[in-house]
């Protein structure tokens, strides 16, 4: 199966939005027809505890912490998702930022 498409979701608190849009539309993946900068994304909750040699952005070594996030996601050609990888992790506050790729068939 030859797939052209991919769905990129990646968690992260919701004042990098605007900026991780911006940079993202700047490689061209955001554009849908006559349109650009389409993304959406959800407000969302999450629990993490950093582990003995993380530098976690929120919560304490060996605690667990519970937060709320938001979920971006947009469409993006299979070919940019080594770029959009690079821009997402320059960009991202989180020492393991979480970001998943699924192939689309539609």
């Amino acid at each position: 199966m030859d797939i052209k498409f991919v769905k990129v979701e990646v968690l992260l608190p919701e004042e990098y939005i605007e900026q991780l849009r911006n940079e993202l539309n700047k490689l061209g993946v955001l554009t849908v027809g006559n349109y650009d900068h389409v993304v959406s994304y959800t407000v969302t909750k999450g629990y993490w505890r950093p582990l003995e040699k993380a530098v976690p952005y929120g919560g304490e070594i060996g605690e667990v912490s519970f937060g709320t996030e938001c979920k971006m996601e947009f469409k993006c050609l299979y070919s940019k998702v080594e770029e959009v990888k690079t821009v997402i992790n320059r960009i991202h506050p989180y020492e393991e930022p979480i970001i998943n790729i699924i192939p689309l068939l539609n």
